[in-house]
């Protein structure tokens, strides 16, 4: 699984529950740019619509090569595809109080694009708050483990 994009807010501001994958629907002016890297996720959320998810607010930045006869759109809703099935049981739980759907990341898979998307609840500031300072400890106990095994005398 080759990843294209992150979107490594996603992980800070929710907390994730579910995690499903999902095929995307893009152009193919959208393919080339995917491939050049030029994919911004941190804005990007899911919705539902008549039985059919939506990505909305991933950014794809069009080259300058592309072609003279199309107009890219950068901020083009893409479609995403899964299962009627899964679909039905996201839209139960994406009515229950307080979950979203958050695209965690674009990759390859057999050649196409596949997109990782998230049932996630909202982070109040406080859980924000222990996020980083687990962060900073893991950090902090790092760079302590490095420096203790660095200052060991040499015998």
């Amino acid at each position: 699984m080759a990843a294209i994009a992150d979107n490594r807010k996603a992980r800070f501001n929710y907390t994730l529950e579910e995690e499903y994958e999902c095929g995307v629907v893009l152009e193919g002016w959208e393919v080339k740019a995917v491939r050049a890297g030029q994919v911004q996720l941190t804005d990007g959320y899911v919705v539902i619509k008549d039985g059919e998810l939506f990505m909305i607010g991933c950014r794809i930045n069009p080259l300058r090569e592309a072609s003279t006869h199309v107009h890219p759109e950068a901020d083009r809703t893409k479609k995403l595809l899964m299962h009627k099935e899964e679909i039905r049981r996201l839209i139960g739980k994406v009515e229950q109080k307080g979950y979203t759907l958050v695209p965690l990341n674009l990759h390859y898979k057999g050649g196409r694009v596949k997109a990782d998307i998230a049932l996630a609840k909202g982070k109040d500031l406080h859980d924000k708050r222990d996020t980083e300072k687990k962060r900073d400890w893991e950090r902090e106990k790092g760079r302590l483990m490095r420096h203790k095994v660095s200052s060991k005398p040499r015998g």
